[in-house]
């Protein structure tokens, strides 16, 4: 992906502008597939207007897409991107033994073990197969894997290991509720699709946490952002902030910094969270600088709709300033994606999914595994256990339906 003119190799190049929301909407669902993808903002680059009107005959219909094989969308919904795509969106049978809501580890890792047991398993996807992991840039504590491995790398892998047990995978699958219809289990999608199987498996993981300060909704995407595998490209010769002090934020600061021309780290704390290594690997890179006991109060949107300044206080001094980084990446934590379970399963005070030992949720038959269940490690590795795990609960609970 790349912000400005279009690469010279064949790619999808989209037109489009901040202030689009459909623009937003399309950034969005490729961003979540993972597809990469030359963006050209008509505001910044007014010669491009003109090959929009030309595409769409005197109009300035936005986004505008063009695809390498020359083909055109224009104001495209996420169905017909996912179409247009290839994403699977249509199940091959009416009913299945499992089926799994997320395709991270712990997800595709219990379906590669219920489909070997010769159990029919679906999994609905919302965004790009491999959750989370699929945006790590590197993960050196994956066992098996000695000098680390891409998270892209682990995702494909696990999708094809999954698809080679006879996994059925269906993507841009927006999960909106599960039901009960006695003994079987009913999970809906947002466009109007009910799928029935006899146990389903939430592990939808987490997301991004917000900060919640004034001008943040309105820069995302824009020059506000959570995953730097997707959007350091945006800054090569430039200035960025990296907001958190723990893991995630060390780690992508020195991805960023193979971009950008410097890095600033602020922390909210008074001592950076993330391990002693990576602070190690930190203080080693001359263009990072980490700066704690940052309080980040507001940042300030332009009449362009793009970043201004990133006002900030000193939690020890008091002193207030405005910082002017060119972009910011938000990697504070994460919350789960519980929201479509919200009134039928129970959660804890952080809206984490509760299990039993056999991590089945309040509603039998229904399990939870993953970054999305209350007291989860939150490691990749751990994931995977528990849809392992899951798979061995599950598949009991299968043969107590089969005897009754």
């Amino acid at each position: 992906m790349s912000n400005g003119q279009p690469d010279a190799a064949p790619s999808i190049t989209m037109y489009g502008a901040s202030w689009c929301g459909d623009c937003r909407r399309a950034k969005a669902f490729f961003g979540e597939q993972r597809i990469h993808y030359n963006y050209i903002d008509i505001e910044q680059h007014p010669e491009a207007i003109h090959e929009v009107e030309r595409i769409n005959q005197g109009m300035r219909s936005i986004p505008t897409i063009i695809f390498p094989d020359g083909s055109i969308l224009v104001e495209p919904s996420d169905a017909e991107l996912a179409d247009k795509m290839g994403l699977r969106r249509t199940p091959a049978r009416d009913f299945y033994d499992v089926i799994i809501i997320g395709s991270g580890p712990a997800g595709l890792t219990a379906g590669l073990y219920t489909s070997r047991e010769g159990l029919s398993t679906l999994v609905l996807e919302k965004s790009g197969v491999g959750g989370q992991v699929g945006m790590t840039r590197q993960m050196d504590n994956m066992p098996g894997f000695d000098t680390g491995i891409e998270g892209a790398e682990l995702a494909r892998r696990l999708r094809n290991q999954a698809e080679r047990f006879g996994v059925e995978i269906l993507q841009a699958q927006t999960v909106t509720g599960i039901a009960t219809d006695g003994a079987y289990r009913l999970v809906r999608t947002a466009d109007g699709n009910e799928y029935c199987g006899s146990t389903v498996l939430i592990a939808t993981g987490s997301h991004y946490r917000r900060l919640g300060v004034r001008g943040e909704s309105r820069l995302i995407g824009i020059n506000i952002h959570f995953c730097a595998t997707c959007d350091a490209p945006f800054y090569v010769g430039k200035r960025v902030h990296v907001l958190g002090g723990g893991n995630s934020g060390f780690q992508e600061a020195l991805h960023i910094c193979q971009f950008a021309e410097h890095v600033t780290i602020l922390e909210y704390a008074p001592e950076p969270k993330a391990s002693l290594v990576l602070q190690e690997k930190i203080r080693d890179c001359p263009r990072i600088d980490v700066l704690v006991n940052q309080d980040v109060r507001e940042f300030l949107v332009d009449e362009h709709r793009h970043l201004a300044g990133v006002r900030v206080v000193d939690r020890v001094t008091g002193e207030e300033r405005i910082d002017h980084p060119d972009g910011v990446f938000i990697l504070i934590g994460m919350t789960p994606n519980t929201e479509p379970f919200a009134e039928s399963i129970e959660r804890d005070s952080w809206g984490f999914i509760k299990t039993d030992e056999t991590l089945q949720t309040s509603i039998p038959g229904v399990y939870a595994a993953g970054d999305v269940r209350a007291g989860s490690a939150k490691q990749a590795a751990a994931a995977a256990g528990e849809g392992a795990t899951a798979a061995l609960m599950i598949r009991q609970y299968l043969g107590t339906l089969v005897k009754v």
